[in-house]
């Protein structure tokens, strides 16, 4: 029989909220994380892939150790980005909706710090923050943490640069008797090296689902494809996707503009998601992203960190990850809570080679994705071209007897006739342009 969060000793008022939330069996992580957190005696190492339940295997410790009675901040949460910061405290306080006495706040960078530094004068409990936003709190004596107890690293592995920085100048100002929980997908060196440096020698260290990330429901996939081809191969695979959501992976911030420009030009419903964007402008694609407004997001690695959507049923790797973790977190954003999903990666033909070492790094299996031929491009292609016209708003700024001479030419066809021209047209003209323009070739789409 599986366990349940009351056998791991969660208190009734936080057992009602999960109730509420049908969150009914703990993950393996929660069910070996939570009691020991709840006897805080150490510090703590928890290991396990993206997607499995990390938030609420300390979170809810966190809510239960915290006293209401004191008014002080008890608890900082760091994570590598605002939008994880978000995900977070959404998730705390939904967790915490029968503990009215709980005080949770985000200090995350990106927005004006003035009304952050204003919610902290109110008594708060837990704090989740960025690791930038939170030095430059400290460094405006904004924040008092003299009295916390507790430490979270989540997500470490994804602000190992930053912590390197700027770490001693948090825990300078925690007491010597506070826990440090530290949470992570992967365990590269620099990160053991962390644990070496700040974590008691007596840490706790516990791995879940660490085997292989293919238990997590995940079809492991690659194609390999020309330059020229790999737009419309990647057009091809989104229109077998039509009304799912995804998200496609670039290296870059200019790669993430270029596919997303790209996408939108063929009237996907897409947005691109990258650090150099405004907050506001992030807050508003993931929105419409949570909502199913939009179905595609483009995205880099570090943005799109914090997505939290269950339905996300695939993720496109456009670029060969540099390092395996890369391609842990990424493909870690679909099949969570349970759910199937499908990780495609896009090589050219000299990548095709470094699967195999993939494989071996990971504990995975690739299998190969058919390749559509080249008269089902061609087919999709056409389809998008009638699309774009389809979607296409009328232009009321032509000239009224303009349009009447259009409508005489075109008077005697019938819809199914102009159709058909129409599209010989679109076909001529695609068949007939490399020989016309063998520098580039051009479609109407």
């Amino acid at each position: 029989m599986s366990k349940q969060f009351s056998d791991l000793g969660i208190s009734t008022p936080i057992l009602n909220a999960l109730s509420d939330l049908n969150i009914v069996v703990p993950t393996e992580i929660q069910q070996k994380t939570i009691p020991l957190l709840l006897s805080n005696t150490t510090d703590f190492v928890g290991l396990a892939k993206t997607g499995t339940g990390k938030t609420a295997a300390f979170g809810l410790p966190l809510l239960q150790l915290i006293d209401p009675d004191s008014p002080v901040i008890q608890a900082v949460i760091l994570v590598p980005t605002r939008e994880l910061g978000q995900q977070i405290f959404r998730n705390l306080e939904s967790f915490a909706k029968y503990l009215p006495e709980v005080s949770i706040a985000a200090t995350c960078g990106g927005i004006p710090i003035k009304p952050q530094i204003e919610r902290l004068l109110l008594p708060t409990h837990i704090v989740v923050a960025t690791p930038g936003r939170l030095i430059d709190l400290i460094q405006r004596k904004a924040i008092n943490l003299k009295e916390t107890k507790f430490l979270v690293l989540d997500e470490a592995d994804e602000m190992i640069t930053i912590l390197k920085e700027g770490l001693d100048e948090i825990i300078a100002e925690l007491p010597t008797s506070h826990k440090t929980f530290l949470f992570s997908a992967t365990m590269p060196g620099t990160i053991k090296q962390l644990i070496q440096n700040y974590l008691n020698k007596n840490v706790v260290q516990v791995s879940s689902n660490m085997e292989t990330i293919g238990n997590q429901g995940i079809d492991h996939e690659y194609i390999v494809v020309n330059p020229i081809e790999k737009l419309d191969v990647l057009m091809h695979f989104l229109n077998s996707k039509e009304g799912e959501r995804g998200i496609i992976f670039c290296k870059t911030k200019a790669a993430v503009n270029k596919l997303a420009k790209n996408l939108a030009i063929n009237r996907y419903s897409s947005g691109a998601l990258h650090g150099s964007l405004s907050q506001g402008i992030r807050d508003r694609i993931m929105e419409q992203f949570r909502e199913g407004h939009i179905n595609i997001l483009v995205a880099t690695d570090l943005a799109a960190r914090g997505i939290d959507v269950k339905e996300i049923s695939y993720v496109v790797n456009y670029h060969l990850p540099d390092v395996y973790e890369t391609y842990v977190h990424r493909s870690g954003r679909t099949a969570r809570a349970g759910a199937k999903g499908l990780s495609l990666t896009v090589l050219q033909p000299e990548e095709e080679k470094e699967i195999a070492d993939f494989e071996k790094e990971l504990g995975i299996k690739f299998t190969e994705f058919k390749k559509p031929s080249a008269l089902s491009i061609e087919e999709n292609n056409a389809l998008l071209w009638a699309k774009q016209i389809f979607k296409t708003k009328p232009n009321h700024q032509v000239d009224a007897e303009l349009k009447n001479k259009i409508k005489t030419v075109f008077h005697h066809l019938t819809k199914d006739e102009l159709i058909e021209k129409l599209l010989a047209n679109y076909l001529l003209q695609n068949k007939n342009e490399p020989a016309e323009k063998p520098v580039k070739k051009q479609k109407i789409k």
